[in-house]
């Protein structure tokens, strides 16, 4: 039952910050939910979602590239300016976090609550994105790794 309650609060707040995303996603669990014998599924989809998600929005990026919009020439021009060395940077720091962040969500649950909890306040009181939790995740594994913290 707390799940349920959870979840509909979850939708509520989406609903209040206007947050088509979270209110989506919000409906779509609700509604696996409701299925009869769909706790394997809600597993799976908890264990390999991130991946599938990850997956999608590199097709997303690749599309450009697809297109023709983006092509070599475009490359090359990005590593002639500080804007896009930065970009590259970013990048590989990000991919860097995201992969210490998907074990630290894997390996505490505690801080996966808490990372969720600012992942909706941040999607529904500052419009941001719900693309945030790994990146969180690993950004919070590097400040546990720094200050030497035990995650006990």
């Amino acid at each position: 039952m707390e799940s349920w309650l959870f979840l509909g609060a979850i939708l509520l707040i989406a609903w209040l910050g206007k947050n088509q995303s979270l209110q989506l996603a919000t409906v779509i669990v609700l509604l696996i939910k409701l299925i009869p014998n769909t706790s394997k599924l809600l597993t799976t989809i908890g264990q390999k979602g991130i991946n599938w998600g990850v997956t999608v929005i590199t097709v997303a990026i690749l599309i450009p590239i697809a297109t023709g919009q983006i092509g070599f020439r475009d490359l090359w021009h990005a590593f002639k300016s500080p804007v896009g060395w930065i970009a590259v940077a970013c990048g590989v720091l990000v991919s860097v976090l995201s992969f210490h962040g998907v074990g630290l969500l894997s390996a505490t649950p505690e801080v996966t609550v808490a990372l969720v909890f600012g992942t909706i306040m941040g999607v529904v009181l500052l419009n941001g994105i719900a693309a945030g939790p790994i990146i969180a995740a690993g950004i919070t594994y590097c400040i546990i790794q720094v200050l030497h913290l035990s995650l006990t």
